[in-house]
């Protein structure tokens, strides 16, 4: 009966259009009331015990070196390193959006942020070259996604907080299946434009001209993930020296950051890192009341009693994800469906590290998928599209995306390769 009330009281929330994190807070408060077998200063415990975390500290912090970057003009250079790379192709500047998609995915670990970022240079040039707005829009809502898979990710932080496993071997396990999804969106957007004959991109500077002025942009992933995985400093550590990194090269090098797009860097981390974090203390309490009533332990029981193949719990799992996704934020169903879905997938041997890449992309592909769709918001925002119009354009990038969420669900060496390699 306690848990009817927990996940009906929760949905009446947040049908009533209730923020995530107020929504679990208090769905979990009248559950304890109407138990009165836990005090209700159980919630409050559990929030701050949950926040009182050091890996968690790096979730600001990459926040706040994304906001920087984007401010401090990286992003109009990975745009033309981008455009000297794959301009010269058929469609080339949906493969440059997808490219610099990828190479900023690598120095943000924020899904919309990728979307704001690259956006708003891409979505009006290719609007310029007589693209279709709604798939200019679509494509770059899509390849945003990719923000989360290559690191660094703040899904892989706090996944790696919730479960135990490693967070630098969730970020090593990312690398390739970031790439691969990256490449399935430029098949996508190679076919649409050979069927809609859109130009070759004219405007590109040379490569080598482009790589020059990209070059301390591009080190950024280099010294976060060689920093890692050198033992100078942890995933936390690394999240840090990119802030102040950014802020260098931002201010000293390219010039582009004077005291009002700082200010602006550090106001726009500050409130999302506010949400976010409000967000990821309530739901740890939600999810030390799951396991008080062990809900996971009796998922997991159900879940195996229907069937005991991998192959069809791991479809199962991952179709709840996909569903999960068009209505629930990324962060929320990442804190939310760990606890409950770990122990079922440890028990047909999956490795915790795979699983983690798993659970990421499928939430990532709820990025792009209606009604919800975090960054379909910010892409109908940045060009103007509408959000019915972009989720009708969408879906070929989803079908893209669910195939490669397949393939890495069923063939772990793509993402455990240098896992194991490192181990």
């Amino acid at each position: 009966m306690e848990i009817a009330v927990l996940f009906g009281s929760m949905t009446l929330l947040l049908a009533l259009s209730l923020p995530i994190g107020i929504s679990l807070g208090m769905a979990t408060a009248i559950t304890l009331a109407y138990t009165n077998s836990v005090p209700l200063i159980m919630i409050a415990q559990n929030a701050f015990a949950a926040l009182d975390s050091f890996p968690l500290l790096a979730i600001p912090f990459f926040m706040l070196a994304g906001a920087l970057m984007s401010y401090g003009g990286i992003s109009k250079r990975l745009v033309a390193l981008a455009e000297a790379m794959v301009g010269a192709v058929l469609g080339g500047l949906a493969m440059v959006t997808v490219t610099a998609c990828m190479f900023f995915a690598a120095i943000s670990g924020s899904g919309p942020a990728t979307v704001s970022a690259i956006g708003s240079f891409m979505i009006p040039a290719m609007r310029a070259k007589m693209y279709d707005d709604d798939f200019a829009a679509a494509l770059t809502a899509a390849a945003g996604s990719i923000g989360v898979v290559i690191p660094p990710s703040i899904p892989f932080v706090i996944y790696g907080v919730i479960s135990g496993a490693s967070v630098g071997e969730l970020f090593i396990a990312g690398i390739l299946p970031g790439i691969i999804i990256g490449f399935s969106l430029m098949a996508v957007s190679y076919r649409v434009a050979k069927k809609r004959r859109y130009p070759i991109s004219q405007n590109r500077i040379p490569l080598g001209r482009a790589f020059k002025e990209a070059f301390w942009a591009l080190l950024v992933p280099l010294i976060i993930l060689g920093g890692i995985y050198g033992g100078i400093f942890t995933p936390t550590e690394a999240a840090v020296v990119a802030s102040v990194y950014a802020l260098i090269i931002g201010k000293f090098i390219y010039g582009d950051l004077d005291f009002k797009t700082t200010y602006d860097a550090f106001k726009d981390a500050v409130l999302v890192n506010g949400a976010t974090t409000f967000m990821i203390g309530l739901s740890m309490s939600f999810a030390a009341f799951l396991a008080m009533e062990q809900v996971p332990a009796k998922i997991c029981d159900w879940m195996l009693s229907l069937s005991s193949s991998p192959v069809v719990i791991l479809l199962v799992i991952n179709i709840l994800l996909l569903i999960v996704g068009c209505f629930v934020d990324n962060i929320s169903s990442m804190i939310i469906l760990t606890p409950i879905l770990l122990p079922i997938v440890t028990k047909i041997g999956v490795d915790p590290v795979h699983f983690g890449l798993v659970m990421t992309v499928a939430l990532a592909t709820g990025f792009v998928t209606p009604p919800y769709g975090a960054n379909l918001f910010v892409a109908s925002a940045v060009s103007g599209v509408s959000m019915v119009r972009l989720s009708k354009a969408v879906m070929q990038m989803i079908a893209a995306m669910v195939l490669c969420l397949l393939l890495f669900t069923y063939v772990p060496y793509i993402s455990m390769a240098l896992v194991w390699a490192l181990r």
